[in-house]
């Protein structure tokens, strides 16, 4: 009997973990969600969920519709539910037309998208330009030694000489050291941004002497610059939101164009990366530091816990720092927020 008793309650706790684990479906969701151009798998998932990061596991990837997993503007996605749990399917989809008959048999199947999961526009510098690296390996790079005709500034369309080994690559990236990064508890050495200047086509080698063609720029270029290999990284729309696997405390130190405070849709750094198991498609929470009050009775100065106050997805990973992009803000985000798993 024993036995019994321990092997039932055993099953209700596992039932019961189950049932806790299942998304919360937000209040006052659709059931059915015509996508639009311009929409995003974050946008969509949150309006059916209040922790959208959780929609691979409410999505059910139909099996009789061509590319299941991928959502295009013009599909209906509908709210059904399968073996009692609920789950997010296509219902129509566009150019075809016509209702799908659901399948009962469901999927567990990672979900990619056709439309993006964040707003690549808002990132997408950030994926093949700009860049964060060692002091060291910024140091043995080839650098610009002067513009064709003894021209100490170079722009698009002009030759350049740089010295240096760039190997067998066809074209380089020209890059300046713009920020240095350090952690904000341990004065810990996190890394150097390389701000992109512009891209050049290696025409000649020489010995140590390298010509190139400026392709593009953002900025003249300017003698001591740094040649890096190009980091064209096919711009993923294919982002997996997702909780990290590892408990992560950190901070946000740094955001792009240096404003103080910070909203949606901004890329911020963050003191935590790949060495601490944070990967691309992350989810953390952000935490603003709770006030300062007086005891009225000990007159102790006491600190208000932190209140959670916004979401941000990491979308690119070093090894001790990341980009994140903040997808929801409650309230005006500052520098040293602190960053949570969600």
């Amino acid at each position: 009997m024993r036995k019994l008793l321990l092997g039932l309650s055993a099953m209700l706790m596992l039932g019961m973990q189950v049932a806790m684990a299942q998304p919360e479906l937000k209040t006052g969701h659709p059931d059915q969600y015509t996508v639009v151009k311009g929409d995003t798998l974050w946008g969509i998932s949150s309006r059916f969920l209040d922790s959208p990061w959780l929609w691979p596991e409410i999505w059910h990837a139909n099996p009789q519709v061509e590319n299941p997993h991928l959502i295009y503007p013009g599909d209906v996605l509908g709210l059904v539910y399968i073996k009692g749990l609920p789950k997010v399917t296509t219902i129509k989809r566009n150019p075809n037309g016509g209702v799908i008959k659901l399948s009962p048999k469901a999927r567990a199947t990672p979900l990619t998208t056709a439309i993006p999961a964040i707003p690549l526009d808002a990132i997408s510098q950030f994926l093949n330009e700009s860049r964060i690296v060692d002091q060291a390996e910024l140091d043995a790079a080839p650098y610009v030694l002067v513009g064709k005709g003894d021209h100490i500034l170079t722009g698009a369309g002009d030759d350049l000489f740089a010295r240096g080994d760039v190997g067998d690559y066809k074209a380089m990236g020209i890059f300046r050291s713009n920020k240095t990064y350090v952690d904000p508890e341990t004065n810990e050495f996190l890394g150097l941004e390389a701000k992109s200047i512009a891209k050049a086509k290696v025409k000649a080698i020489n010995g140590e002497v390298v010509t190139l063609n400026v392709q593009r720029s953002s900025s003249e270029i300017l003698q001591g610059d740094r040649l890096l290999p190009t980091d064209d990284r096919v711009i993923n729309s294919m982002y997996h939101p997702s909780e990290p696997e590892s408990e992560i405390n950190g901070y946000m130190i740094d955001v792009v164009d240096g404003v103080s405070q910070i909203g949606q849709y901004a890329v911020v750094v963050i003191n935590k990366g790949e060495r601490d198991g944070l990967k691309e498609g992350n989810v953390l929470a952000v935490y603003k530091k709770g006030g300062i009050v007086q005891d009225p009775y000990t007159k102790e100065k006491i600190e208000l816990p932190a209140d959670r106050a916004g979401v941000l997805m990491v979308f690119r990973t070093f090894d001790k720092m990341s980009y994140g992009l903040v997808l929801k803000a409650l309230r005006p985000l500052s520098l040293m927020d602190e960053v949570r798993n969600p």
